[in-house]
């Protein structure tokens, strides 16, 4: 395992899960079958060969000498993987996201392949939902959305029939001695690289730091231009978890009349709607709030990767000191890319590099002991919000014949950063979400309702300024998401 996957665990604790979480909303169509829970899960198994890592748990090395491995596990059963869930009445969105805040507040079984399905049916009266809470060590955005379409299928007709499973034969598990003898290798390798990562890492701070006394609008510093806000404290173990969509062709109106990026748009409107939260409660800084950016470090050409993390991060501003919504967008988009070149200079795979020295052991004492203390409620939060992205499907995807109608994703939160959000485009939409820690932001929908008014908003300052149209969420149904 990477250093960057095994990252994900070490920072577990009891009120920090590391899990992520995938949502899809299915409509049957009139070649699907008569939706069956047995059936579905049947289904499932038929397409686990294309989701290798959904068979495979972690095993700790002797002595946490280095970071854990996979194996294969001898003994998976997809009954522990697969679940029945109900909502209540009415069976509507609101309802649904209850269900996944409360699914979110547990952490997954670590003795088994550290992943779980849940299915509902009846939502809104005709859709199944499937709610895939999955460990981030297992894989990032862009792996996830390989998976998906993995599990997934580009027409109604090429749905599966319940054929026998394929027969599969589990890989021996290491003897302890093997594990140790591996450890050890693996660290003379590392430290045979040390001298080299040292100079590249030299080399990166320094045109880094050059380069940022030459800019104008410089990225913030995590930490020290980061400040301190009701929605940064320490967590407990609750989640909650909010929906929305925004429409995806007027993100790239205002894209490309103002410049940017749909990242930006995206930010902007997050920027939006927490400034407004914060002025409710009187508690907006005079500094702005500092969001973390995750990023995809894949090469542009490669074979489709379906586990793992390769992302690194980028610190922006979310200019919520400028009251007017163009100008605030420019100044995203401004500080984004400086730190985009920032990361650049630094190197894409620095923090992937570095981290594959850390102390399983120690990393992990450090997380709980940070975890138990509440520090987070004294001290500045290293970023105020988490804000990701990820590029979904342009294209219709079905499930067991059933069509795929929306899908949402979100990541965990972390001590101090009680509010992560996560956008997925799925056609022409862009399907959000937010997980929170309910004791430190009470109704995360007071965030996520003022997303649509944001958009209307930055629409009528970038593209009604020049066309004179005003647009806005498609109605006042999807407002109420």
């Amino acid at each position: 395992m990477t250093g960057i996957d095994a990252g994900f665990l070490y920072a577990e604790t009891p009120t920090v899960q590391m899990h992520t979480l995938k949502v899809t909303i299915l409509e049957p169509t009139a070649s699907a079958a008569e939706y069956s829970f047995d059936d579905a899960k049947r289904q499932l198994l038929q397409r686990i060969h294309l989701l290798p890592q959904f068979r495979r748990r972690i095993l700790r090395v002797p002595f946490d000498l280095h970071h854990p491995v996979w194996i294969d596990d001898p003994d998976f059963d997809i009954d522990n993987h697969v679940h029945r869930a109900e909502i209540a009445a009415p069976y509507g969105q609101r309802q649904l996201d209850q269900v996944i805040g409360e699914i979110a507040s547990s952490p997954l079984d670590r003795r088994h392949p550290l992943w779980e399905l849940w299915l509902i049916d009846g939502f809104e009266g005709r859709y199944v939902a499937g709610i895939v809470k999955l460990h981030h060590l297992v894989a990032d955005g862009t792996a996830a959305a390989h998976l998906l379409a993995n599990a997934m299928n580009d027409s109604a007709a090429d749905a599966p029939g319940l054929g026998p499973t394929p027969q599969w034969s589990p890989d021996a598990v290491p003897s302890n001695t093997r594990l140790v003898r591996d450890a050890m290798r693996d660290h003379l390798r590392q430290f045979a690289h040390l001298p080299v990562l040292l100079t590249r890492t030299l080399k990166g701070a320094v045109a880094a730091a050059s380069r940022r006394r030459q800019m104008t609008a410089s990225p913030p510093m995590p930490i020290v231009d980061t400040p301190k806000t009701s929605i940064n404290s320490a967590l407990t173990a609750r989640r909650k978890f909010a929906t929305t969509s925004l429409s995806l062709d007027e993100i790239k109106r205002i894209k490309n009349i103002a410049g940017t990026t749909v990242n930006d748009v995206l930010l902007a409107c997050v920027a939006a709607s927490l400034r407004r939260y914060l002025q409710t409660r009187n508690d907006l800084p005079d500094l702005p709030l500092v969001a973390e950016v995750p990023i995809g470090t894949d090469p542009r050409s490669g074979p489709l990767r379906l586990s793992g993390n390769r992302v690194s991060n980028v610190f922006t501003s979310l200019a919520t000191d400028v009251a007017d919504p163009a100008e605030r967008l420019h100044t995203i988009h401004v500080v984004t890319q400086a730190g985009k070149e920032l990361e650049a200079l630094m190197g894409h795979e620095m923090y992937r590099d570095w981290v594959e020295y850390a102390p399983p052991r120690l990393s992990a004492w450090v997380m709980r002991r940070y975890s138990q203390s509440k520090l987070a409620r004294k001290f500045r939060p290293p970023i105020n919000v988490i804000v990701s992205s990820v590029h979904g499907p342009a294209e219709p995807l079905y499930g067991a014949g059933n069509a795929l109608r929306r899908i949402y994703s979100v990541g965990p939160i972390l001590e101090g950063v009680a509010l992560n959000i996560t956008a997925w485009s799925y056609l022409d939409r862009l399907y959000i979400a937010a997980l929170v820690c309910p004791d430190v932001i009470a109704d995360p929908y007071e965030i996520t309702q003022a997303l649509g008014p944001a958009l209307e908003e930055l629409y009528a300052a970038t593209v009604g300024a020049n066309t004179g149209a005003v647009g806005g969420p498609e109605s006042a149904a999807e407002r109420a998401l």
